[in-house]
C-alpha cells in the first residue's frame, strides 16, 4: 500500500504498476491495452453489423478462428488486414492518431 501513497490520478497510478513512458514494461502495459481497445471496437462493429465470425472473416478473406482471436486480444494484426477487416467487412472507416 506504501507505493501507492502519494497517486492522485490514473497517470500516476498506471506509473506506479507498470513504468514511465518508454519502459519497456510500459511499451508492453500499454500496447495490451490498444490491442483491447481494438477488440472490443471491433467486436461491437460486428455485431452492430449482425455479422457472425464467420460471415465477417468469409467477406474479408480471413478465417473465423483470426476474427476470434482479435475479439479476445490474443492476435497480432496487420494494419492493412486492420483496415480491410473494418472498411470492407464492416463498412467503417479507419482513423488513426499518432500522439
Amino acid at each position: 500500500m506504501e507505493k501507492y501513497k502519494n497517486v492522485t490520478d490514473f497517470e500516476q497510478l498506471i506509473e506506479v504498476e507498470h513504468g514511465k513512458i518508454g519502459t519497456e514494461s510500459r511499451n508492453k502495459y500499454e500496447e495490451g491495452t490498444q490491442m483491447f481497445i481494438i477488440s472490443e471496437m471491433l467486436k461491437q462493429a460486428r455485431k452492430e453489423a449482425k455479422l457472425t465470425q464467420e460471415q465477417l472473416a468469409e467477406k474479408t478473406g480471413t478465417k473465423k478462428s483470426y476474427i476470434s482471436k482479435l475479439e479476445s486480444a490474443k492476435g497480432n494484426i496487420q494494419l492493412s488486414t486492420l483496415i480491410r477487416i473494418f472498411e470492407q467487412g464492416l463498412n467503417k472507416r479507419i482513423g488513426l492518431t499518432f500522439l
